[in-house]
């Protein structure tokens, strides 16, 4: 039934003002037509712009080993049901054998997305509360991806946030915990808004004195880090160190998707008890053949991780030297976090100005006070566009007066809870 005339319905009153909330604090989003011209270009309102916002790390998007992938696929664009029903092909059986053996895994599972997948995971662990009497309580990284937070507050369990790689507080929380309670940890290897990485080290110690199961996303590492863009945990040292570990497709990769690889016992937990992979539709055979052939990819050309991160390090490098203060690293995310909301989205329209696409990341994304410009590189940006960036960039950072810097919590440094 309609509203009278002259009158706005319940729904359309709550929805005009939280949204009038957020336009007036500069954090309405809104989604802009783009055409994408190739792995480091695309199109906006008829402006051709060097796109610095995307998370194609390796320029796979338009590789031409999956472009000519995609052409010649003859088994359908879809499986037209779950995996569990009639959705799972050879296709999907091959790539999750490949993608498991790749993170040092018994097993892997494929789901539409790394959201799904995170989702899928934690679904699983919150199934084991209640069997034998167990409980289970999540601890989750301050910064952790917004699909680790939505999945471990939609499972309805007990949970507790740590401050960003606080490994001091989590080791509190593990040796206060009730003994009879599963504790899963749950954090990024790379953060995907900072690009700075888990204390890898500071964990494995922490695992060896204390029994938690640990969970760990590894969406922005897989392809930049290991032999073979195996991860941040391969090459750290660390393949075994998690119990379950999710991985995406959709960026080092260049297409989409993601997994949940863990055990065997895990994954046949995760067919039975993971929600987000048992009611959803398959994904279709092409994507399964795609992240199976990027992988084949990342171990044929080695180059494109060498450049992606030789191209960080550098462009860390020339920031700092202009007064810029960004992490240290050589993730190719790089934040210039400038503060409020204003000046950050008034920097990324005079940047789109001069043909570069630079993403404004405000508040809920990221907390109050740390609005940034979130800087993505890939291996096919040129030298010449780095410094394009840089010639508009640091002008316009020094008009403002303005000497970005990291406004996260302090963090202190982690020391063993056991005599060395």
């Amino acid at each position: 039934m309609q509203p009278p005339p002259g009158t706005r319905s319940p729904l359309t009153s709550l929805l005009e003002d939280r949204l009038r909330q957020r336009r007036q604090r500069r954090q309405l989003r809104a989604r802009r037509i783009v055409r994408v011209l190739d792995s480091t270009h695309l199109e906006v309102a008829g402006q051709r712009c060097v796109n610095f916002a995307a998370n194609n790390y390796l320029g796979l998007t338009h590789h031409p080993r999956l472009i000519e992938l995609a052409r010649s696929m003859d088994d359908g664009v879809g499986t037209g049901a779950a995996g569990l029903v009639s959705g799972y092909t050879d296709a999907h059986a091959s790539a999750e054998a490949n993608v498991a053996q790749w993170k040092s895994a018994q097993a892997a599972i494929l789901l539409p997305s790394g959201y799904q997948a995170n989702l899928a995971a934690v679904q699983t662990f919150a199934a084991l509360a209640g069997a034998d009497g167990r409980t289970v309580r999540f601890l989750i990284d301050k910064l952790a991806h917004a699909s680790l937070i939505d999945a471990v507050r939609s499972s309805g369990l007990p949970f507790r946030v740590f401050p960003h790689n606080h490994l001091a507080k989590l080791d509190r929380l593990l040796r206060e915990s009730d003994k009879s309670q599963l504790q899963v940890v749950v954090t990024e290897s790379i953060f995907s808004m900072d690009g700075d990485a888990a204390d890898l080290a500071g964990i494995a110690q922490l695992k060896r004195w204390h029994p938690f199961a640990l969970l760990i996303d590894e969406a922005h590492a897989c392809g930049v880090y290991g032999d073979g863009g195996a991860g941040l945990l391969a090459e750290a040292g660390y393949p075994d160190l998690a119990d379950v570990v999710i991985c995406t497709f959709s960026k080092a990769a260049g297409g989409s998707g993601g997994a949940v690889c863990a055990s065997q016992l895990f994954c046949d937990g995760l067919a039975n008890f993971g929600r987000a992979y048992i009611y959803s539709t398959a994904v279709p055979p092409l994507v399964a053949r795609m992240a199976q052939t990027a992988l084949d990819i990342m171990r044929d050309e080695p180059w494109r991780q060498h450049r992606v991160r030789a191209l960080a390090l550098d462009l860390r490098r020339k920031l700092k030297a202009a007064g810029v203060d960004v992490p240290a690293g050589d993730s190719p995310i790089v934040p210039v976090i400038l503060g409020d909301e204003k000046t950050t989205a008034g920097m990324a329209d005079e940047l789109m100005s001069a043909g570069i696409f630079v993403t404004a990341i405000r508040p809920p994304t990221v907390p109050p006070g740390t609005s940034r410009l979130r800087l993505t590189l890939s291996c096919d940006h040129t030298d010449a566009e780095i410094e394009h960036l840089l010639a508009h960039l640091t002008p316009l950072i020094n008009r403002a007066a303005i000497k970005p810097g990291d406004a996260r919590d302090d963090q202190q440094p982690y020391q063993s809870p056991v005599p060395q």
